[in-house]
């Protein structure tokens, strides 16, 4: 193997080229799990005997990974006492006009980023912008791409804020034995994020103003309609299914009522009776005919508005995530409504109600669709969670002295490590132990904020890295680099930053972190200089992804309640990675200045 050389590569090189190459094109291409795709593409590293067993599994045992998963503890329990929510409910206030209510809107939403899950704070802040938006008389679109953006610049300003930043800090401090402290991206970040809010304010035309996908949901009456049927119908003592009235054309069996007002559960084979009132949603031209056709007389009332349907069901609304498996297929063809105790009455794509059948609507990433559900529902569920994302969920935290003991905690956590007192992970450590303690999350709550999925990526990520560091990928790449950018140290630097910023548009921002690390490290070497630097600007560039709604979990959030489209990002985010690009390396050389190596 040691003699196999091929354009400058060894076998175990061109093993882990193909490797990543083909687990980037799986996860771009498929719906594959991406926790699984790294395990595999590890696992694919271990056989070969590219990397021996203690470095192919060292990734689950790396401290970043640790921290990371600790730090989910913490966030529980800002979640559970309410912090967030308090957060929201008096910063956003009534902004007079739309410069205003974007400032209002990134930074405190940036903030949170900087020290909790950007994913969990963009999640709380949906709903509430799309209320704001419209108590302000702005469409949703044109504040939920802010939203997205300042998650993802306030993400940067800290070690914690997003993976990327610690999986590189990680690697630092095991190659230099020095840790970085967890402010070290802090004023570079600042920077960053101010000239993203005055970018997105002097480019809000490019901001699309498309309408909320829910708002062809609110005239929920015009489209539903109850149906009576007569003590001489035909169909009495015959199934639903018998009677052609399960199965319809241009609509869906939603409601069942016998001879109270409790409604039943709706199944082909329940039998028509005398004074049944049956509710449809759907084309109401398609349901007047049905009522003709089948004899059946109308109920003097709609049954369901927008916000309420009765005692027993809610309307809720979903959005069709990006990797569900209901992408191109219709719920008609399946058991999805009587697996998950639901029924679809409505399905919208970019704003406008589709007029068909929603159980036969072929479904697209980003579909709106409304949902008629039991009120003790659990939305949580595995199979619910990988195929929908609910933003109406009725969980509201308590209020009260556990609100201030979590943000005690959460500040002093900071506060510990940014002076240098105890190292990250001790301090993450001790502030999930006082979560706990304190009671401002269980063991229960705990345990099921943990995101395995994040965390096997981040741990296949850091392998990743180190298997191009050990087969000398990053070293070829580097003087690659330096063969066409020279040895202008910022133009290097530029370069690497341009080229992470492209790639992490298209794959997960913590690949990217550890994919160019090694890549990084050894061109500033190369040149002479501390690589800290370099990898500070690094770390901002593999999460500034603006353009791509795939680019990053938090653009996905608001792709559907936006009603957005492909394009709509790609208008504003490719000129917000050049200005954002162009910020954070004018800022870096400016508070790092490159200092040659000793």
């Amino acid at each position: 193997m040691e003699s196999f050389i091929f354009l400058g590569f060894n076998l175990h090189a061109w093993i882990t080229i193909v490797t990543v190459l083909g687990m980037f094109t799986i996860l771009l291409f498929t719906k594959w799990r991406s926790d699984m795709v790294f395990l595999g593409a590890v696992g694919v590293l271990y056989v070969t005997g590219v990397l021996d067993a203690k470095t192919a599994f060292s990734g689950f045992g790396n401290t970043s990974v640790v921290t990371v998963g600790v730090l989910f503890v913490v966030v529980a329990g800002l979640m559970h006492t309410g912090v967030l929510q308090c957060i929201v409910r008096f910063l956003l206030g009534t902004p007079d006009n739309y410069r205003k209510a974007v400032v209002r809107l990134m930074l405190p939403v940036a903030v949170l980023s900087s020290f909790l899950s950007n994913t969990t704070v963009v999640s709380l802040f949906v709903n509430i912008v799309k209320m704001w938006a419209k108590k302000l008389n702005v469409s949703p679109s044109k504040l939920l791409i802010p939203l997205s953006y300042a998650s993802g610049m306030g993400g940067v300003c800290t070690l914690i804020g997003t993976p990327p930043n610690l999986i590189i800090s990680g690697l630092y401090e095991a190659k230099t034995d020095e840790a970085m402290n967890i402010l070290s991206t802090t004023i570079p970040g600042l920077f960053c994020l101010a000239v993203g809010v005055l970018s997105v304010i002097a480019m809000r035309r490019l901001l699309p103003d498309r309408k909320a996908p829910e708002n062809a949901f609110e005239s929920a009456s015009e489209y539903t309609v109850e149906l009576q049927v007569p003590s001489d119908n035909p169909n009495i003592g015959k199934t639903l299914g018998e009677a052609g009235l399960y199965h319809v054309k241009g609509g869906s069996l939603i409601e069942m009522h016998h001879f109270d007002d409790t409604p039943m559960p709706i199944t082909e084979n329940e039998p028509v009776m005398g004074g049944d009132h049956l509710v449809y949603a759907g084309q109401i031209d398609e349901l007047a005919e049905l009522a003709y056709t089948h004899k059946l007389v109308s109920s003097d009332h709609h049954v369901f508005f927008y916000n309420e349907l009765d005692n027993y069901s809610k309307l809720r609304t979903a959005y069709v995530t990006f990797t569900s498996s209901l992408i191109g297929t219709t719920i008609g063809g399946s058991t999805f409504e009587k697996d998950n105790n639901m029924v679809l009455a409505a399905v919208a794509r970019s704003g406008e109600r589709i007029n068909e059948a929603p159980r036969k609507v072929v479904l697209k990433a980003g579909d709106t669709l409304l949902f008629v559900c039991p009120r003790n529902i659990n939305l949580k569920t595995s199979t619910l969670q990988e195929d929908l994302h609910f933003f109406d969920s009725d969980a509201v935290p308590n209020i009260g002295y556990g609100t201030i003991i979590s943000t005690i905690i959460m500040i002093a956590m900071v506060a510990v490590s940014a002076l240098g007192i105890l190292p990250l992970l001790q301090c993450a450590f001790l502030a999930a132990a006082a979560m706990l303690i304190c009671r401002c999350c269980n063991m229960e709550q705990a345990m099921r904020a943990i995101n395995w999925e994040i965390l096997m990526v981040f741990a296949g990520s850091a392998v990743l890295g180190s298997a191009i560091q050990e087969t000398g990928i990053a070293e070829r790449l580097a003087n690659g680099i330096l063969d066409i950018c020279g040895t202008n140290p910022i133009v290097v630097m530029t370069a690497i930053c341009f080229v992470g910023t492209f790639v992490t548009e298209f794959i997960s921002n913590t690949a990217a972190g550890a994919m160019f690390f090694p890549i990084m490290y050894q061109a500033a070497e190369k040149l002479g200089y501390e690589p800290f630097p370099f990898l500070i600007a690094l770390m901002i560039s593999v999460s500034s992804s603006f353009a791509t709604p795939i680019g990053s979990p938090t653009h996905m959030l608001v792709y559907g309640p936006g009603g957005y489209r492909f394009s709509d990002f790609l208008r504003i985010g490719l000129l917000m990675n050049i200005i954002i690009l162009a910020a954070n390396i004018f800022i870096v050389n400016i508070i790092y200045p490159l200092t040659p190596l000793h």
